[in-house]
């Protein structure tokens, strides 16, 4: 009996469900909008239309994937939970301190992030270890229970537990964390040695934390959410999207929620990197646009470019130390606040200003209907012909261009533009800020956008995509099918995947090779055991090694990867650092002595034996002219151009046509400019060729 999975995808604005069949040559897909005071009511409603429409029995549904954005979100607005800290004494103001720098020398008003726990819940402990984890000052386990009885008559429901140099010797972390689990079952525990076991305080600091703050949120989020899918009738596993690209029990996610905060776009990520690799494309420009924000993430030779920290609720979004430092492994992206219900406004300057504020779901975009009034991006598209409104969501659902008209005419006003141009101006504005925060990831990165091809998914990417290239000089453009669910398609594909990682310090020239081997042993035997429980399939796991290196006297490293085998010795370990050191700066300082700082380990395995490769779609009809009608568009503030209308499913395979353009399909709109070219390939993709 064949066999199905879903992905679910909470967006800021769209709630998107993918069912699909093993191999990926059947997919039935369902777009709704997420519904804000409990985004699990918009899931279970459009996953129970889903299973109505296509008459597919839930006993043959075989694992559910799910990813969010919700707890980025409750960090970025502070609506996680009252939270407590205990740490070492003397550290009790180190959330306040931070790095102890400006992120921006010249700027004399500027805002630290605010810190997640306030200074009142900040209780030190009298404990020490020394950075080689000797105890010189014994655990107080009296001083633990008074600083936990305090903290929970104040109200906190979690509690964080980071003492100096535990990453050394986690047993005071340990015993403290024991305690209070055992007497205060009901509060939620974040130790620092589980959720990032490395040096450096602040940032160890930081994302234990954060993982307090949003626990006890992940946990009700995701019981609830199981036990609403079994009451579908579905009894199957339920697994979580982390923000490295692969999936995790519901029980690792609720352990170390921490994981989650990129979820969503790492799918979207998973998704250009399947897609950009079946068009045979080396170096992709993944671009997600949903209803709320933008991502943008590289793709070198078929894989997402990870990293090992990111900064979450940045005061600036390209300012580096103006967020909270997150110490997990993530697929490396831009995130900007540029999405269809960005909303157009005036700054004080009297310019026009698009986003990062979002009309979301409700009120939506004034087209919606819902009570919406401000202009946003998807009205500037509907006012100046881009969007069909009889065919938004494949005529799920109407939307007013009356409505979308009269919430820009006072924008105009306050420019003296008539509705036409002052929609082009929104678009054109939101436009350049993704494309300069292209330019800033590509750049910081030592990558050439021009050299990139772009992949669009999300609701509004393939919308904008083509304007984007157009501004980065990218040559080809790629939208693939069902790319206004990219992120839910992305989750059907991700692997089972754990990081772990470990301090280790060491020189490689007096390094104890049998020591570093049992380190790295350790930390793949936890990790294999995630991935197997995550639904990994043993025979396909995959072990990669990497060792944070640095030349000694150096403040920070370099990741090297390892052979993941055994016989290395320091000459060896030296050798490969300096050939990542020398890509990376082109010189290495033979006369210094290299030190190990962390060992990382990353333990993948497939979650099933079918091949998702290039698929074929069913062969569309060669009609004379596919040409489904004509409208006009604004490509620009010069005028409208009269341009043709193709539904995507009518196109034929390898038949050229040239721009400007629209296709519509039911989950987004390609919309196609001058002096291009497009054809719509077998394996699903729709490519545009620019001049």
């Amino acid at each position: 009996m064949q066999k199905y999975s879903v992905g679910i995808d909470i967006g800021g604005t769209f709630t998107d469900i993918v069912m699909q069949n093993a191999d990926g040559s059947e997919r039935h897909v369902h777009k709704i909008l997420t519904t804000k005071s409990d985004p699990a009511d918009a899931v279970i409603e459009g996953f129970g239309r889903l299973l109505n429409e296509t008459g597919i029995e839930p006993s043959r549904i075989s694992r559910v994937v799910h990813a969010t954005t919700l707890f980025t979100n409750a960090l970025i607005e502070r609506k996680g939970v009252a939270t407590g800290l205990l740490t070492t004494s003397g550290f009790g103001d180190l959330l306040e301190i931070g790095r102890e720098r400006k992120y921006d020398l010249y700027d004399l008003y500027q805002r630290k992030p605010a810190p997640l726990v306030p200074r009142a819940h900040c209780i030190e402990i009298d404990e020490r270890l020394a950075p080689d984890g000797t105890v010189e000052i014994e655990l107080n386990i009296d001083a633990v229970a008074t600083a936990v009885a305090e903290l929970v008559e104040q109200g906190v429901e979690a509690i964080a537990i980071m003492f100096l140099h535990a990453f050394a010797n986690p047993e005071h972390e340990r015993r403290a964390a024991a305690w209070i689990r055992e007497r205060h079952p009901e509060v939620f525990v974040s130790v620092s040695t589980e959720v990032s076991p490395i040096i450096r305080e602040y940032e160890r600091l930081s994302t234990t934390v954060a993982n307090a703050y949003i626990g006890p949120l992940a946990e009700a989020y995701l019981d609830d959410l199981s036990f609403r899918i079994q009451e579908l009738g579905i009894d199957t596993p339920f697994f979580i999207m982390t923000s490295n690209g692969g999936v995790n029990s519901v029980a690792e996610a609720k352990r170390i929620p921490v994981q989650l905060l990129e979820s969503g776009p790492a799918a979207g990520a998973l998704a250009g990197a399947h897609f950009g690799a079946i068009e045979g494309a080396e170096q992709v420009l993944a671009f997600d646009m949903g209803g709320t924000t933008a991502k943008l993430c590289i793709i070198d030779r078929g894989e997402p470019v990870i990293a090992h920290s990111f900064e979450a609720s940045r005061e600036k979004r390209f300012r580096d130390g103006s967020g909270l430092p997150i110490s997990i492994s993530t697929v490396e992206l831009i995130e900007i606040g540029a999405g269809g219900g960005s909303i157009a406004t005036t700054d004080q300057m009297g310019l026009i200003k698009v986003g990062p504020r979002s009309a979301g779901a409700e009120p939506g975009p004034a087209c919606y209907g819902r009570g919406g009034t401000e202009p946003t991006v998807t009205d500037a598209n509907l006012s100046i012909g881009t969007l069909n409104p009889e065919y938004f969501l494949g005529g799920a659902m109407t939307i007013d261009r009356q409505a979308s008209d009269a919430a820009l005419v006072d924008l105009g006003l306050a420019v003296a533009l008539d509705v036409s141009r002052v929609a082009t101006g929104v678009l054109e504005i939101v436009t350049e800020s993704m494309a300069s925060a292209a330019r800033v990831h590509t750049a910081e990165r030592a990558y050439d956008p021009r050299s990139c091809t772009l992949l669009a998914t999300g609701g509004a990417g393939p919308l904008h995509a083509f304007a984007i290239a157009r501004k980065l000089g990218i040559r080809s453009l790629v939208c693939p099918p069902c790319a206004g669910v990219g992120s839910a398609v992305g989750l059907l594909m991700a692997p089972a995947r754990a990081d772990r990682s470990t301090t280790f310090p060491g020189q490689t020239d007096t390094i104890d090779i049998g020591k570093l081997e049992r380190a790295f042993e350790d930390l793949e035997r936890d990790a294999r055991a995630i991935v197997l429980e995550a639904g990994g399939i043993e025979q396909g796991i995959e072990i990669r090694r990497h060792i944070d290196m640095r030349y000694v006297g150096q403040g920070f490293e370099l990741t090297v990867p390892i052979a993941a085998s055994n016989g290395l010795d320091g000459a060896e370990l030296r050798a490969a650092f300096e050939r990542v050191y020398d890509e990376t700066f082109q010189r290495i300082l033979p006369q210094s002595s290299v030190e190990l700082v962390n060992l990382r380990v990353t333990v993948l395995a497939p979650v099933t034996e079918d091949d998702m490769g290039a698929q074929t779609e069913s062969k569309a009809p060669a009609a004379a002219d596919p040409s489904s009608g004509r409208r006009p568009v604004w490509f620009g503030p010069e005028g409208a151009t009269d341009t043709a209308v193709y539904s995507r499913y009518d196109l034929p395979f390898d038949q050229v046509f040239d721009g400007p353009a629209i296709v519509e399909e039911a989950e987004t709109t390609i919309l196609i400019g001058p002096s291009s070219r497009f054809v719509r390939r077998s394996n699903g993709n729709v490519v545009v060729t620019l001049d």
